[in-house]
């Protein structure tokens, strides 16, 4: 490997991933090459050919080495092979030699999303010098998303990775720091708290917020795994363009997939919702704003129905998609009832919006309480507090706490209440700890 590694990054324009795998280049203070692949089919074609058949942005390369896209960059950055092959790995060690302690700060947040952040900027207004930690997916869900129109303050809307930007520079303006690093394990054992990364960095903190959001779920069908990024996607956003004039489906029946389906409609000849059961889980405005749509011809509604099967190949893509469909819903339930129909579609891609699962794996040995799908339980209520956990000094905000809402303004107003009650809890233990103090003194006199 040459002395400075040469880093290339195909991209596509309205890319949230091909903006994380910049931002994390950034963030190392790495120099890369960046190549717009929309609307050029050569400079397309090269990517494929480089990337082994991946028809997906980013991709990238370290003196021509496929790195690949963003979920395999990720994946070096949090094992530490990322700084190695970019020749920046650091040794954790003092001006003496030897090994440094773990860095400590006063409150660390779990994730960059829009309760993180704004949980940063409030702490940092605060004067708690806080830490975020942006996960393996930063700037979180709203990055995916293409307009945010229900955001109060911007009636014309705006971008989910604008938003997620700018609340990130006006974190950073009142004094808050922010790191690319996956959170592994929190240690709750003795104080203050232990915070180990993936990568084995570790830190140490006084107070905790959780607000780690929450990733999306798949299907776990034959054919899911080996075509994801082949023309299975989770991020239609990110990936739609790269089909243009095929057919697509759209599994699920809230907001995110009538959105993902209406986004769709630019690219695809046609675009089928494919939902379980009748009634949708979308609000009344992505609800009539897809009906539009669906009476122009772009998109077809299919409920009660559910993808069972993709099949296609690495080389070639997707080719078409095994279903099921009961006039109850639910039909993969019922596959031996004579009323259940099993039929196929001829489609160029699936895009999964069917929900998401919480981010809170690394929770999983501390004495914080979780639901049965790893939502963190918080102490709620009306008055102060509402953020707490059973943990003193640790608390939960956004998607991983609110499995109800999981609107931005909630996870915004949630992340404003973690930093208040964390404020308030260092604040408390401060004055704890002096009155402590105080009282052994006296005593001693």
């Amino acid at each position: 490997m040459s002395e400075h590694p040469h880093v290339e990054i195909y991209t596509k324009e309205n890319c949230p991933y091909c903006e994380k795998a910049k931002d994390l280049f950034d963030s190392k203070g790495v120099d890369y090459e960046t190549y717009n692949v929309t609307g050029d089919e050569e400079l397309f074609d090269e990517m494929v050919e480089r990337a082994d058949g991946r028809q997906t942005a980013p991709e990238v390369f370290i003196d021509d080495e496929l790195i690949g896209g963003w979920d395999d960059t990720q994946a070096l950055a949090e094992s530490g092979e990322l700084d190695e092959k970019l020749g920046i790995a650091d040794e954790e060690t003092g001006d003496n030699g030897t090994e440094a302690g773990p860095e400590h700060r006063r409150m660390i947040i779990a994730g960059s999303g829009i309760a993180g952040l704004t949980a940063a900027i409030y702490a940092a207004r605060s004067n708690n010098d806080p830490l975020v930690l942006e996960g393996d997916e930063p700037g979180g869900q709203l990055t995916l998303t293409t307009d945010v129109e229900n955001y109060p303050g911007f009636p014309e809307g705006i971008s989910g990775p604008d938003l997620i930007n700018q609340m990130k520079e006006q974190a950073e303006r009142f004094g808050a720091a922010v790191r690319n690093g996956v959170i592994a394990d929190v240690d709750d054992s003795s104080r203050p708290y232990r915070v180990e990364l993936s990568n084995g960095d570790v830190y140490t903190a006084d107070a905790f917020i959780a607000a780690s959001g929450a990733s999306a779920r798949t299907l776990g069908i034959p054919g899911e795994d080996e075509l994801m990024g082949y023309g299975v996607s989770t991020c239609a956003t990110c990936d739609g363009a790269f089909f243009r004039d095929e057919e697509m489906i759209v599994v699920g029946g809230g907001d995110a997939a009538f959105e993902e389906a209406d986004f769709l409609t630019k690219f695809a000849d046609t675009v089928y919702l494919v939902h379980r059961r009748e009634e949708f889980r979308a609000e009344d405005y992505w609800v009539d704003r897809l009906q539009e749509k669906v009476d122009a011809g772009d998109v077809e509604i299919i409920k009660n129905t559910e993808v069972t099967e993709i099949h296609g190949s690495v080389e070639e893509g997707v080719d078409d998609a095994e279903l099921v469909r009961h006039p109850e819903g639910y039909p993969s339930d019922k596959l031996d009832d004579p009323e259940t129909e099993t039929f196929e579609m001829d489609v160029g891609a699936v895009f999964l919006a069917i929900g998401h699962t919480p981010n809170t794996d690394y929770l999983e040995d501390t004495a914080v309480e979780m639901d049965d799908a790893g939502y963190i339980k918080t102490e709620g209520g009306t008055g102060g507090g509402q953020t707490k956990t059973g943990v003193p000094g640790i608390f939960g905000a956004g998607d991983v706490v609110d499995f109800h809402y999981q609107q931005a303004v909630t996870a915004a107003g949630m992340g404003c209440k973690a930093a208040l009650d964390a404020d308030d809890y260092l604040e408390t233990t401060e004055l704890e700890a002096q009155a402590g103090a105080t009282g052994a003194a006296a005593s001693d006199d």
